[in-house]
């Protein structure tokens, strides 16, 4: 396991090890979209890992996706933030926190206009909310316009820069698992006719605009970029995967982000094909076949070793066992995720996983 625990150079960041802290939505903000002490407390206890990414957090009130999820776009949002920082600082740690615009994996109870959700064109997910009141459907979203495209990049940008403010190291753009960014890069999810439709080049322009113009306002050192090459989550689906990943590395590779994140859901050949494609960092959640779920450390030095990764993030083990490099280094053992207190509740399976010591 030893790989697991050699340094590593992140943009402007040395971290100590290469045993990354994946984004794991939680839901446990507040009714404002505001983190609370108990997220701060949450993160400060993973401190240990070479970088946390934080759950996905909205850049703007249309892109919240999920009930009790944060944000980051006002005042308040950005000081309950800071706290959390602050805390993960304090424990010699260091976080970014993921960007995340839902799209069309919304829904009109979460908006205080009961507006449609917007996605690149008017195909409604599939998929449903789940509230207190029971399951909704995804309703078909509203197509965006020129302008809503436009509104939706300054909209990263601004969060980005508002994260700055709230101390975070940096921000990765979600573009993975059925949400905005994929959106536009699926042919399944958008059928636009204009320059952000149709033919590859054209798909990948959204993500590009997003990550050029956060990588302008807070500096590309501090902007990473996730992928699902090949996933099928919230209902999107590709039909021409190879070439249109191939296009959008090819696209990102010059703005010199921090690192490109691939949630390994299409196999370890999409895997080596993209590394041997991006010139830069590059972070796997790794999952060597379809069902190897959970994500084990063995399955991170296997995807080291063979050079198919810089790092690796986990999920699973991060959530049920905070101080996770020490389980590692001692063998186990490894507390086992209570799947029932993942989404929502309080502190029960979210600070209360104990340590070894």
């Amino acid at each position: 396991m030893k790989e697991l625990f050699e340094p590593l150079s992140l943009g402007k960041l040395q971290l100590p090890n290469r045993l990354l802290m994946a984004p794991m939505t939680r839901s446990r903000a507040d009714e404002d979209g505001a983190v609370t002490g108990l997220t701060a407390e949450y993160y400060r206890q993973r401190a240990s890992a070479g970088l946390i990414i934080t759950e996905g957090t909205q850049p703007s009130v249309r892109g919240q996706g999920y009930i009790d999820t944060p944000g980051l776009h006002s005042e308040q949002q950005i000081k309950a933030w800071r706290a959390v920082t602050e805390a993960v600082h304090a424990a010699d740690g260091r976080i970014f926190v993921q960007l995340m615009h839902a799209g069309r994996v919304g829904h009109p109870v979460l908006y205080p206009d009961g507006g449609l959700p917007v996605a690149p064109s008017p195909i409604a997910s599939g998929e449903r909310l789940y509230t207190p009141d029971g399951l909704l459907d995804h309703p078909v979203p509203r197509e965006m316009t020129l302008d809503d495209i436009a509104q939706a990049v300054e909209e990263f940008v601004t969060a980005a820069r508002n994260a700055v403010e709230a101390g975070f190291d940096g921000v990765e753009l979600h573009g993975a698992n059925g949400y905005l960014i994929q959106q536009f890069l699926a042919d399944g999810s958008n059928t636009r006719t204009d320059m952000y439709g149709g033919t590859v080049a054209n798909r990948v322009r959204f993500a590009v605009d997003v990550a050029q113009a956060v990588s302008d306002a807070i500096g590309a050192d501090r902007v990473g970029f996730r992928v699902s090459p090949g996933g099928t989550a919230n209902g999107v689906s590709e039909s021409d995967t190879p070439e249109l990943y191939s296009a959008l590395v090819a696209s990102l590779a010059p703005l010199g982000l921090a690192y490109l994140h691939v949630m390994e859901v299409g196999g370890r050949d999409t895997t080596l094909r993209i590394r041997a494609e991006w010139p830069g960092t590059l972070i796997l959640n790794p999952h060597p076949t379809p069902d190897s779920y959970p994500a084990k450390p063995e399955y991170g030095v296997e995807a080291l070793r063979e050079g198919a990764a810089d790092a690796v993030a986990l999920a699973e083990l991060w959530l049920a066992n905070p101080d996770l490099p020490a389980r590692i280094r001692a063998g186990g053992p490894y507390n086992k995720a209570d799947s029932a207190t993942f989404y929502g509740g309080d502190h029960r399976g979210y600070t209360d996983y104990p340590t070894l010591d």
